[in-house]
């Protein structure tokens, strides 16, 4: 409720400079790998280049998108993933299925709780971190999650938010999918029967 005027203010100005759809939606393991749709605020576009294959997230953003991003206002529709029971306020990011077989026994633990809105390693540079430290991070946030390190999480969450620390990269480039990076070094293993082709 406390959301709903900003959610609704954001949802007319993405149907006004950008169009419909104005929802987001996408497939991420949620609590012990069960698969769920995310609901985020669209922040791109979908041009395409002239073989039809979408251009770089950097050609299709908007500026819209940009400030939605930075200010995470793109993640408010994720609170009725939260009323559903499908993520919690507090917890690892839910990333892409994708990812999954490429992370070590101690990464997959991130999976044994819900996933939440926002995290440890949202708190320590958020988009700045490599997925080494990240995924680290959200191992440790399983291992010592607790009441009070959750208000704390939370109350840090606000500061960054309004402060925008380490919405983007430093260099100004995005960091290569976790797949991508791994597929030379780590060969998948026990992928699932629902991502084989």
């Amino acid at each position: 409720m406390l959301a709903s005027p900003v959610m609704l203010a954001t949802a007319i100005a993405i149907r006004v400079s950008t169009g419909k759809p104005i929802l987001f939606r996408q497939a991420r393991p949620g609590l012990n790998e069960k698969s769920f749709i995310c609901l985020k605020f669209r922040t791109m576009t979908d041009e395409r280049d002239a073989n039809g294959q979408l251009l770089s997230d950097n050609h299709r953003s908007t500026p819209l998108g940009t400030f939605l991003r930075r200010t995470s206002l793109d993640e408010l529709p994720q609170l009725w993933n939260v009323l559903r029971g499908e993520l919690s306020f507090v917890g690892p990011r839910p990333l892409l299925p994708q990812y999954l077989p490429y992370y070590t026994e101690t990464e997959q633990r991130r999976h044994l709780v819900r996933p939440g809105l926002t995290g440890w390693a949202q708190i320590h540079q958020r988009s700045c971190l490599s997925f080494d430290k990240r995924l680290a991070m959200d191992a440790w946030y399983v291992d010592h999650m607790s009441w009070h390190l959750d208000l704390r999480i939370a109350f840090a969450t606000v500061w960054i938010v309004m402060t925008q620390r380490g919405a983007t990269p430093e260099n100004g480039e995005a960091l290569l999918p976790l797949d991508v990076q791994r597929s030379q070094s780590m060969p998948p293993a026990n992928v699932p029967s629902d991502t084989k082709a």
